[in-house]
């Protein structure tokens, strides 16, 4: 549905995107992943023609973004980071506007009144878009691409500025989108594309450095198995017999507390089951485990992992 081929961007002798390629298929919910700056809304602008690139093809569903520009649009609804909305009119006055912008040969009041409940806006569509809070403000922007039924969503940086529940609510739209189009997450959250997406794509610098199902992304990049732990017993004492654990190579001891329990990361070696170990040296000193659950890789441990092994190709 989506494939890109060699895509550069250059500003000047500084490369943005250094020919990267990768392919999305049809009903894919793909997370574009990257931190700040790693060039992930340029590729987003140069997929949606907002930007020319330096060299390489984008192609939505057999038609060049560049040779054949409006009818490959008509396959993309995009949601910039800054939803591109009018202020002083209302929801349905804006949505209206996208409509006729658009060409959309739809029934034009049921597609609209579709999308509203879609996005469950409905309750708002007379009121001005500047009087809406930030989330809804960002599901009228959501709204906007669903226009025109495109089979292509792309959303840049969804839920930026948004409160716990509403990034909940988001991510609930999106994954109800993924049902019936291909989507398209940027993010520089991890957990973001963890909960809906099912493929994740990593750039770096302007390069790919990792394309992976969701599943399978920590544990490629992760060789240590690293978990949480609530123990009672002694603090200091627990943290000194969890080090001398066979296998055990970390052991960070955090600022919580329950009771006389307190919560633990330990991390094994590589390939290591540590935690019947862990058991075992706990219950010989009486010490309960209360609770124990993995813990994955965070975006830094990620980042810096994939940056380490990207520099040492180079090297």
């Amino acid at each position: 549905m989506v494939e890109i081929k060699n895509l550069v961007k250059k500003y000047g002798s500084k490369y943005a995107l250094d020919d990267i390629s990768f392919t999305i298929n049809s009903g894919e919910i793909v997370g574009f992943l990257g931190p700040n700056g790693a060039g992930k809304t340029t590729t987003m602008n140069i997929v949606t023609g907002y930007l020319a690139s330096t060299s390489g093809t984008v192609v939505i569903d057999g038609k060049d973004i560049l040779d054949d520009p409006i009818e490959a649009k008509k396959l993309i609804g995009y949601l910039p980071e800054q939803p591109p909305l009018y202020v002083d009119m209302t929801v349905w006055e804006y949505l209206g506007f996208v409509f006729d912008l658009k060409s959309c040969d739809l029934n034009k009041e049921k597609h609209l009144e579709e999308i509203c409940m879609i996005t469950k806006i409905f309750g708002v569509k007379n009121r001005l878009i500047r009087n809406l809070s930030k989330g809804y403000k960002q599901r009228v922007g959501i709204a906007q691409a669903l226009i025109g039924n495109p089979p292509i969503i792309i959303f840049d940086e969804p839920t930026v500025g948004l409160d716990p529940k509403q990034i909940i609510e988001v991510r609930n739209l999106i994954r109800n989108l993924g049902k019936t189009h291909t989507v398209i997450l940027s993010t520089h959250i991890l957990s973001e594309v963890q909960s809906v997406c099912n493929r994740i794509i990593v750039i770096n610098s302007g390069k790919i450095v990792a394309d992976e199902k969701t599943e399978n992304l920590t544990k490629a990049i992760s060789e240590n198995s690293r978990y949480r732990v609530k123990i009672s017993g002694p603090q200091r004492e627990v943290a000194s017999a969890l080090r001398n654990v066979p296998g055990v190579v970390m052991v960070e001891s955090l600022n919580e507390r329950d009771a006389d329990a307190f919560v633990y990361i330990v991390e094994g070696a590589p390939n290591i089951d540590i935690r019947k170990k862990l058991f075992r040296v706990l219950a010989s000193r009486d010490w309960p485990i209360l609770g124990l659950e993995a813990v994955g890789a965070d975006l830094e441990d990620i980042f810096i992992k994939l940056t380490d092994k990207t520099g040492k190709k180079g090297e």
